[in-house]
């Protein structure tokens, strides 16, 4: 019924023209049919009509050839249909790296004294803390910070539900990585298992320079210090894929044909490590992200750069450190998120009483307040609303309709019939659901969909669905 009411959708907006009817090939089935059309198009003269490859009425024609090449025909289109049916069950799931549930957590890394905790205080307003010395952090501090979007609060104002759900952010201080945290140098091996639990990472650059905090490496050099972190969690990558090889290598060597492709999987994982590339920028099929996500390996998670400045460069927004490392993320990543921004500052600006005060401080600093928790690398957020709740759902780029209705409750994904979609910007300026109906810009989407960021949506699915016997 969904898929009908699409294409009744998609001829009526057809400029080019509109299709009075169409036959596919499975109608050609159906005797009744064809007897039909057959006694339409008989004449005297005529006394035989067989129906060729039947696509539209123009493909009907007059033939004398015996039966015999009606059952070719149909022996042919038999052998068809099953690879069609496969390629539709191959484009279902959406291919992303990672997992993650309805809330995002994303680990605060980087090297000892580049102010990472200070970082984790601005973002969830705790007080964790944050010392002159490496490794002040050792067990990482966890908060959940809501995430704060200009639409939720709209749809909440708009609709006064009872219950007012957020999406959520957590985020977790994790300690400071030193050269060799992947031979269990510093805390190399404590860090690198917290990393693994998150999803996301921001990773903390310090460019500034202050005689009274030290730096583990004696001076600041940022280039430098990406490189120590990018290769640490490479190197420890490349470990995990290779036990993960050498677990399974003798089974596949006996003939074990399930093994013997997970060692093809792990080995050019391998090969695509040590050639210096984060797993994240590979080009993975369908069974080789199935195995990635199983093991959540600690380069394939997005990652957002964060460039700590002193007060006074950040103010007049020069600093000489920022074209350097715009050439190095843009030689490692492509369209990497770089974010500079002064915790100091940041600090200042927490600690004042209102938002009054805020703003006020900025105006005269003549300064932009950067708001460093988004989740833009990793994913948007869409909003459900009901008549007693209104909803903000994260998600990662490139889900598709079921897969974010699955979000939701698992029922939605396994029933799904179609979503039924508007934007928040047509819903604003428009002002009420039947408005953005009768501006037609309200839309029906199939399985296909990709989710965009913003969508308020109405998913429609079959409560039965997936249910083994009788209800």
């Amino acid at each position: 019924m969904g898929c009908f009411a699409l294409w009744l959708r998609s001829a009526r907006t057809a400029a080019s023209a509109v299709p009075v009817l169409s036959l596919s090939p499975r109608c050609c089935c159906n005797t009744n049919a064809t007897n039909v059309v057959a006694s339409c198009l008989r004449t005297p003269a005529t006394p035989r009509i067989a129906v060729t490859t039947v696509r539209s009425f123009t493909n009907f024609g007059l033939s004398t050839d015996p039966p015999a090449k009606k059952k070719k025909t149909k022996k042919k289109k038999k052998s068809t249909m099953p690879p069609k049916k496969q390629q539709e069950s191959e484009e279902d799931g959406p291919l992303l790296l990672g997992r993650f549930g309805t809330s995002l957590k994303i680990g605060i890394v980087g090297l000892p004294n580049v102010g990472k905790s200070t970082t984790f205080n601005v973002l969830t307003k705790s007080e964790a803390p944050a010392e002159n010395f490496p490794f002040c952090t050792k067990d990482p501090n966890e908060a959940r910070v809501p995430v704060p979007d200009e639409r939720f609060d709209y749809l909440c104002e708009h609709f006064k539900p009872p219950s007012k759900i957020p999406a959520f952010l957590h985020v977790m201080d994790i300690a400071g990585l030193v050269k060799g945290a992947s031979e269990g140098l510093g805390l190399g091996n404590a860090f690198l298992s917290n990393i693994s639990a998150c999803d996301a990472i921001y990773h903390v650059v310090r460019a500034f320079k202050d005689t009274e905090i030290s730096h583990v490496e004696g001076e600041v050099d940022p280039v430098r210090d990406l490189d120590i972190i990018s290769n640490e969690l490479r190197m420890k990558d490349l470990a995990k894929a290779s036990d993960l090889a050498n677990n399974v290598r003798k089974l596949a060597e006996r003939g074990d044909k399930k093994k013997k492709k997970e060692l093809e999987i792990y080995e050019k994982i391998e090969k695509h490590l040590k050639e210096g590339k984060d797993i994240r920028y590979g080009e993975w099929s369908r069974s080789e992200i199935e195995v990635l996500n199983e093991h959540l390996f600690l380069t394939a998670k997005p990652v957002i750069y964060l460039v700590n400045l002193s007060e006074r460069d950040f103010k007049r927004k020069k600093n000489k450190w920022l074209g350097k490392i715009k050439e190095w993320v843009d030689e490692h990543e492509k369209n990497a998120i770089i974010i500079p921004y002064s915790a100091d500052v940041e600090f200042q600006l927490a600690c004042l009483p209102d938002d009054a005060e805020r703003e006020k401080f900025c105006k005269e600093h003549e300064i932009q307040r950067c708001v460093v928790c988004v989740c833009v690398c990793v994913g948007g957020c869409g909003c459900a609303r009901a008549c007693d709740e209104v909803r903000a759902w994260t998600i990662q780029k490139g889900t598709k309709a079921p897969q974010a209705a699955g979000k939701i409750h698992t029922d939605f994904e396994k029933g799904f019939i179609m979503a039924e979609v508007m934007n928040f910007a047509d819903f604003k300026e428009h002002g009420t659901e039947a408005g953005v109906k009768a501006a037609g810009k309200y839309r029906q989407q199939g399985r296909q969909y990709v989710v965009q960021d913003g969508d308020i949506i109405f998913f429609k699915f079959n409560a039965g669905a997936g249910l083994k016997g009788k209800k």
